[in-house]
């Protein structure tokens, strides 16, 4: 063994829970600390770490990532009503990926893994899709209120000078709920911008899609704010580049993206971005077969895996059971992270280590091993369905050699 590849700066390092935090020891142990001289900045965000430290370290870790320019994050849980029963929990903490984008600002791009052997349920999608998503506002920055009985609920905004306006949201008659959501024009015009970058960086065509006749003023101010943009900063350079900006209503691009052969980027509001982000990745053929990269404009740079923490293979773990999960959205956020660490740090040598990686476990897939998940789809049929442990070890020993 040649000595370890060096690292002049760390990564910030975000635990998890359930089965990602599993796999996540083992694609360390396996993959990356017999070839590189790992530098982290732990942060433990396991549902339990973050009970205990009242969710402050889900924001630590976000300022981290503010020191350090680049962070790796496992999947964790969200809880909800249940979650709370089953883990004791203080309370319905929010979704730490919420947390943290709100706090690094951005835009996450999300796209799928494709392998020669797995083909789209979408069977004219031949090029990948991108998504990319807003990381601010919306849902995930929300305030909601149950109302108990009859009441009157209004939306207040008072100025600076302590003036108000006020619109009435519902006069109710019995028990119900409201929520209050927001957004900020510089977060959704660094949104825009960076749709428009990456589709010139791609060479690809860039759709937006919102509900503005429904929502006339809020989803309207996307729209306005990205029509502006291009046609003053964008229109020319797309022109010369061969590609279009389109825009639609949701309903409608959910339903043209099903008949184009993929090669395009769609930029969706935060919740949208959500929901379209698995329908692609499932169509594509898992839900671990998706890289996930928040770009913020203040130059952060977070990877993840876009799936869930796989609960009931945890339980099955738990029982002493074999799983056959798939590792392969982890693998790519930390090949993902350390090629932007050796980007930024100026060690070539990170990056190189980072296509490695990701060639490895593409290879293993692409030569007929893979976990269960892709066996079902796979296309000629698998020669080998393994399980968790087994897979990993198979990518060890394509990237020893």
């Amino acid at each position: 063994m040649t000595d370890k590849i060096r690292m002049k700066t760390p990564l910030v390092e975000m635990d998890g829970d359930e089965m990602t935090r599993v796999m996540w020891a083992m694609v360390k142990d396996k993959l990356l600390l017999p070839h590189i001289d790992l530098k982290t900045e732990y942060y433990d965000l396991s549902i339990e770490k973050r009970d205990e430290t009242d969710d402050q370290i889900t924001i630590d870790a976000a300022e981290a990532i503010k020191r350090y320019n680049v962070g790796v994050k496992c999947a964790t849980i969200t809880p909800n009503a249940a979650r709370v029963t089953e883990y004791g929990l203080k309370d319905q903490w929010k979704s730490p990926n919420g947390t943290i984008r709100a706090m690094l600002d951005g835009t996450i791009f999300r796209t799928p893994i494709m392998v020669t052997n797995i083909q789209p349920s979408v069977r004219n999608w031949t090029k990948p899709i991108i998504l990319g998503r807003h990381a601010y506002g919306d849902v995930y920055k929300n305030v909601e209120y149950k109302i108990k009985g009859p009441c009157k609920a209004e939306l207040v905004v008072t100025n600076e000078n302590g003036e108000d306006v006020r619109r009435t949201i519902h006069e109710f008659n019995g028990p119900g709920i409201i929520q209050g959501i927001h957004n900020l024009d510089a977060s959704i015009t660094s949104f825009a911008e960076a749709c428009f970058s990456y589709a010139l960086d791609q060479k690809v065509d860039l759709w937006f899609a919102t509900k503005d006749t429904i929502s006339k003023i809020y989803d309207s101010n996307f729209m306005e704010i990205f029509e502006k943009l291009y046609e003053e900063e964008y229109k020319d350079k797309f022109e010369a580049a061969g590609i279009t900006y389109f825009y639609t209503l949701i309903d409608d691009a959910v339903a043209r993206i099903m008949r184009v052969d993929g090669g395009l980027l769609w930029a969706l509001k935060n919740y949208d971005g959500d929901v379209m982000s698995d329908m692609l990745a499932a169509a594509f053929g898992s839900l671990a077969m998706m890289t996930s990269v928040l770009v913020s404009p203040h130059g952060y740079f977070e990877y993840e895996a876009a799936h869930g923490t796989v609960q009931k293979h945890y339980y099955k773990h738990l029982e002493g059971e074999k799983t056959s999960t798939n590792s392969v959205a982890l693998i790519f956020a930390w090949s993902g992270a350390l090629r932007k660490r050796g980007e930024l740090d100026g060690t070539p040598e990170l990056g190189a280590f980072a296509d490695r990686l990701d060639a490895a476990a593409l290879g293993v897939i692409e030569d007929g091993i893979m976990t269960g998940d892709l066996a079902k789809l796979a296309e000629p049929p698998a020669r080998k369905t393994v399980n968790t442990e087994e897979f990993l070890d198979e990518v060890a020993r394509r990237l020893e050699a």
